[in-house]
């Protein structure tokens, strides 16, 4: 029996998570449980998978959820709950799914105490992968993707040697403006913008690929995930996703993972590894889909891609600086304080103003972190 801590537990991958536990229950047990605000939702989650630790974002919420389930739950709140959860509960693996750079503590917490981490969520790898991996690697936990592009990557370079592999290619939707002209996109609208043609996911994450900016974060994660450069990743458009991501070898041969576009398949994988279980992911047809189409980005249409390669390349505090912008971008756009293509104008006026310096602590970090987001709030 696996017991899980789920870090994130009412988003969309916590849901699908809770999924996969209800259907195997004879694998796994709910240890803890962390959610912000929707303390409905929260509520049946605990009801139903009886976890004896969970933290919410306010004591006022936690101080509900004491009176509602008495002393036989144990009930935090704030980063601290997140971050106490993650060190000290009884999980044999970490499921880090807060969205954005809410999950970097609790992660890095839970890699220094050596508990193996599910990583789905993105940042605390794009923002501080240096300080993460080299934490799990002198704790010996480990890192294991929950995004199905690093999902796919994980499971095709099991096809042969990391010195044998000649680049990594994450795979696009292209999201729901591929066809689009960048003119056009001046005047997107916020219900346009979350509605993805092949992924239900949540709303950030949504935007992120309306801009191809989630690809670019994928590229700095994989970076610290796997080991590789910058300049051994490459984006392909994939608008059928159904090839989730490839690695191509030395000798030519490039092994992809394919697989109908639900992340249950990518979060089945992470919690039973290295085992298989059954996911209820439809079965893939490949006569039904017919063809399966690639094209490389437009930078250019795309700049938002074009800034994370270079954030990437850059190191130091340039992706936490991307990071912290986009988030902020991305709220005052859901907002509606903002047009669509003004998201990465924001974030490149960040870069410029405090793209530069090193990183060297987490402390450090959270402060680089904290001035992007407070520039962005103030850009025009």
């Amino acid at each position: 029996m696996k017991r899980l801590a789920i870090l994130g537990s009412t988003g969309s991958i916590g849901r699908q998570a809770l999924d996969l536990v209800a259907r195997h229950t004879d694998r796994f047990a709910v240890e803890a449980l962390v959610a912000g605000e929707n303390l409905d939702l929260l509520s049946n989650q605990i009801r139903q998978f009886h976890p004896h630790l969970v933290s919410v974002r306010r004591e006022s919420d936690a101080r509900i959820l004491r009176s509602a389930f008495g002393s036989g739950l144990r009930v935090l709140s704030g980063e601290e709950g997140a971050v106490e959860i993650a060190v000290e509960s009884n999980a044999d693996l970490v499921l880090s799914a807060i969205v954005g750079a809410a999950g970097l503590k609790p992660t890095y917490a839970a890699l220094r105490k050596g508990r193996d981490v599910a990583l789905a969520n993105k940042e605390s790898l794009v923002i501080a992968g240096e300080l993460m991996t080299r934490e799990a690697q002198k704790s010996g936990a480990k890192i294991l993707p929950v995004d199905s592009e690093h999902s796919a990557i994980f499971q095709s370079l099991q096809a042969g040697r990391y010195e044998e592999v000649s680049r990594l290619i994450l795979t696009a939707s292209g999201g729901p403006f591929f066809t689009r002209s960048r003119d056009s996109m001046a005047t997107v609208t916020v219900e346009e913008a979350l509605k993805h043609p092949n992924w239900t996911m949540g709303s950030k994450i949504t935007i992120d690929s309306a801009t191809l900016m989630n690809k670019g974060l994928e590229v700095i994660e994989a970076r610290w995930l796997f080991g590789f450069s910058v300049g051994q990743i490459d984006v392909q458009i994939h608008p059928q996703s159904i090839i989730h991501s490839m690695v191509e070898y030395k000798d030519g041969s490039v092994i992809a993972q394919m697989g109908m576009p639900d992340m249950r398949c990518a979060i089945s994988y992470a919690l039973a590894h290295p085992e298989r279980i059954e996911s209820g992911v439809e079965r893939l047809d490949l006569s039904r889909i017919g063809s399966l189409t690639f094209f490389p980005p437009d930078l250019e249409k795309f700049p938002c891609l074009k800034l994370a390669f270079e954030a990437g390349r850059k190191g130091g505090a340039a992706p936490a600086v991307l990071n912290a912008a986009n988030e902020i971008a991305v709220g005052r756009f859901l907002k509606g304080e903002i047009g669509f293509l003004k998201i990465a104008q924001l974030v490149e006026t960040a870069l410029e103003k405090q793209g530069d310096g090193d990183l060297r602590s987490l402390e450090e970090l959270v402060q680089i972190d904290r001035s992007a987001r407070e520039l962005t709030e103030t850009l025009q």
